[in-house]
């Protein structure tokens, strides 16, 4: 059996928008699924996310939730979410997910030769995009 590593990202009650943002930007297939499905219907966490998972066609996966009650929430701040290869999608990629969010690099010709753009989008993730390279 494969291995493999995903981001998992936690929310202040904003997972179900930002996985169907993501959804909207990388297509593929989205899941998720509430509090109120796994016993806790009777809370006002009741439809906010437990867990999400968004497959992509290119093979990403994203998964998030939103904090659950009782933990303290912190922000995705201390990592950041790096695409990198050849395929030009990972243009449109960088362009939608700038979308309300705020460009730090726009996606322009770097001195080792690749283009390359970060950013954070509208829900506080930050985002590498570098085209050109595996680097």
């Amino acid at each position: 059996m494969a291995t493999r590593l995903n981001p998992y990202i936690s929310f202040d009650g904003q997972a179900r928008q930002a996985m169907e943002f993501y959804h909207s930007v990388f297509g593929g297939e989205l899941k998720m699924n509430t509090f109120g499905e796994f016993g806790m219907q009777d809370t006002p966490q009741a439809d906010q996310i437990m867990h999400a998972q968004l497959e992509t066609d290119l093979g990403y996966t994203i998964m998030a939730a939103d904090t659950p009650p009782g933990m303290e929430y912190r922000s995705g701040s201390s990592i950041t979410v790096s695409l990198s290869g050849d395929e030009e999608v990972l243009r449109d990629y960088f362009n939608a997910l700038a979308e309300g969010g705020k460009v730090g690099t726009p996606l322009e010709k770097q001195m080792w030769g690749d283009e390359y753009g970060d950013l954070v989008d509208k829900f506080g993730v930050s985002w590498m995009v570098n085209l050109g390279g595996l680097g």
